[in-house]
Parts: C-alpha cells; structure tokens; sequence
C-alpha cells in the first residue's frame, strides 16, 4: 500500500514515501533512504533516481504521468526492500532484475484485480439486479467508482491495524512534516517540524482519488463510444474487452491525474485547488498518524541526504 502513497515530485521538490522504519526521500534526480536500525542508529544511503523520462519527449505534460508513475513504482519497491534488510540487520543484497520485475509485476497486477475487475464485476451484479444500466449508462460507471472507493477505504483499515503498518503510516506523516518544514525554509530540527501538518497535498493518497474521479469520466464517455465502434455479440466477452478497455485507459487516466495532483499542489494556497485537495486531505487522516520525534528524526536525516547536506 505504502508505495502508492509515493507523493509525486516534481524535478524543482522533494517527494517521499515510507518504508520500513524509515523514510525515503526524492530531491530532483537523486534519492536518499534512512532507516533506524535494531542499534538505533539511523542508517542513510544515497542514490541516484532510476528514471524512464530522459527523453525530452517523455516529461511533456499529459504524457509524462504514466512513466513516471512506473519509475516511482520501481524507486519505491528498491527503497522498501532496502529499507526491510537493514531495519532487521540482515544483508540479503538488492532485489535482481529478474525479482524485480515479478515484483512490480504482481502488485500491478493486484492493483488492476482490486480496483478495476472486482468493481466491474460488482457493476455487473448490480445492472443483474436491476439497480443500473449496462456498460453504456453512468450508473453502471458511478456504481465502479464507489465500489472502487469502499474497496480503497476498507483495505487502508483492515492494514492498519497491523502494528509494523502503523509504525509505516507514522513515518508517512513524518515524511509529510519534514517536506512541509522544508517548503517553508523552517530549522530541520524535530522541534521545529513537529507542529506542521501531517497531511500534504501532492501525497500519493490523493493521487489515488483523482484518479477514481478521472476514471469514472473516462468510462463514462470513451467505454459507451469505443463499443459503439466495435461490441462482441457474446456477453461474456462483451464485459472482457470493456476490462481490457479499461486496463488500457489506465494509461491517459493516470496521466491525467498526476497533472491535476501538480497543479493542485504548485498552487495549494488558491480555493479551488484547495477545494480539490480536500478529500485527498481527509483520506490521508487514515493514510498517515502522528510520528513521535525519533521517527521524524529519521525524515530529516532522509531529507537531507536527498538534499546533500550532512
């Protein structure tokens, strides 16, 4: 879950996600990991941001989104592995490529199963029982989206009852505190960032909203036009190429909403963004919890190893 809490940075700020008693954080092309160790003692490295934007082409707006929603996928799953081995001391070395690519593998997979075919599937249920329209009707597609929100809001409780997830969701508001000291030029002390909100518009969690609002507009509009292009007579395979669309349209609906999370947060002080931000905002009261000072001493030694300060 963590990973997708990933905030999306842009190249000119700094962006993090959790790990396993740590934090990670990304500032332009480089990225630093701070784990506290069984010892104690926070443990730092640094590294370089793995990327699939270096072409020009690629950080165009509208088409950068899903790109650098894979790299944060990859960066995040490297960090997290990292972050395991050393906050238990065992030195089981990085993840092959080979594992890796299982890795994200799986997790998009299950993120698809989760979020895409079990709401269809819940629709369906809903048009057999006369309670909305077919594929073509925007009830069928409002009911996949507050499916798609109560399967969201229900896995981030069931997980957070697990005591190691909680201990992450601290050092997610850790990780928010720190980028908000940082924004605002405050001392990087745990003093001085203890009393900034734990909450932060550009958060991965809020992505996820917008992108459960962008997807109901896309079904609504592109699935009734492409089945009047082409529709399978048989049922059955009707509702698999309407999953198949929508696999597809994860493409331009997660590129979309990473520039309205841009936007949003680049002018998080206007109304609207501010109205824009407001359920992400909520959402994140279960997504994070307040961190006590040693975790938020690991953010800041986070943040300023991505920054390349000692």
């Amino acid at each position: 879950m963590e990973l997708m809490n990933n905030a999306l940075a842009a190249n000119d700020t700094v962006g993090g996600q959790a790990v396993m008693e740590g934090v990670m954080i990304r500032s332009k092309d480089c990225l630093a990991i701070a784990v506290r160790k069984p010892s104690g003692e926070i443990f730092v490295e640094t590294r370089p941001w793995f990327t699939l934007t270096r072409a020009a082409w690629l950080k165009k707006p509208f088409i950068r989104g899903f790109p650098v929603l894979l790299e944060t996928l990859v960066n995040g799953i490297k960090a997290l592995n990292f972050s395991a081995q050393h906050s238990l001391d065992e030195d089981e070395g990085e993840l092959s490529p080979w594992a890796m690519a299982l890795t994200m593998a799986s997790a998009i997979g299950f993120a698809l199963l989760l979020f895409v075919v079990a709401p269809h599937v819940f629709s369906i249920g809903m048009n057999l029982l006369g309670l909305s329209g077919d594929a073509e009707a925007l009830s069928f597609h409002m009911w996949d989206g507050l499916f798609k929100l109560l399967m969201f809001v229900g896995y981030i409780l069931a997980i957070s009852y697990i005591p190691d997830i909680r201990r992450v969701f601290q050092y997610h508001g850790a990780e928010h505190k720190v980028i908000w000291a940082h924004e605002n030029g405050v001392e990087l002390s745990p003093g001085a960032v203890r009393d900034f909100s734990r909450l932060h518009p550009r958060c991965g969690t809020t992505f996820l909203l917008f992108v459960l609002g962008v997807s109901i507009v896309l079904y609504t509009f592109l699935v009734p036009l492409l089945l009047g292009v082409w529709s399978p007579e048989n049922a059955i395979l009707k509702q698999a190429y309407i999953i198949g669309v929508k696999f597809l349209l994860m493409v331009p609906i997660s590129a979309i909403s990473y520039e309205i999370i841009k936007f949003s947060g680049k002018f998080h002080k206007n109304i609207l963004c501010k109205a824009m931000a407001c359920p992400g905002l909520a959402m994140q009261m279960l997504t994070t919890h307040e961190p006590d000072d040693a975790q938020i001493e690991v953010a800041i030694a986070a943040l300023k190893g991505a920054l390349g300060r000692k």
